[in-house]
């Protein structure tokens, strides 16, 4: 059974923006370093961002700049503020906590197309 909740996905043109929004259980808030992860088809899964338990933030090179992860440990949701996108960030994208992996939810779809 998922823990995670994707939502916020869908289209946009080049260069506009998304915000994405993940929720959780607490206990894993509390103690865990969550991230972003995203699916392209006919690619494997990837990391985007992460951000610690207190938000400290890490990025794939490619979205450095452009996106920005942001958690609200008491709210038990994670955010992906996606800006300038590109047509290479359609994927489906997940939250996961990679030191605590828990089965995967159904992520939420955004498509970057003119």
């Amino acid at each position: 059974q998922a823990q995670f909740v994707e939502s916020g996905g869908g289209l946009v043109q080049p260069g506009g923006s998304l915000r994405l929004s993940c929720s959780g259980s607490g206990s894993i808030f509390r103690h865990y370093r969550i991230g972003w992860y995203r699916q392209a088809p006919g690619k494997q899964r990837e990391y985007v961002a992460i951000a610690s338990v207190s938000g400290s933030p890490t990025y794939k090179d490619s979205v450095k700049g452009r996106f920005t992860i942001s958690r609200d440990n008491a709210k038990n949701t994670m955010y992906l503020q996606m800006d300038d996108l590109k047509i290479e960030d359609t994927a489906v994208y997940y939250c996961n906590a990679p030191n605590n992996l828990q089965a995967w939810g159904e992520g939420t779809l955004v498509t970057v197309s003119s």
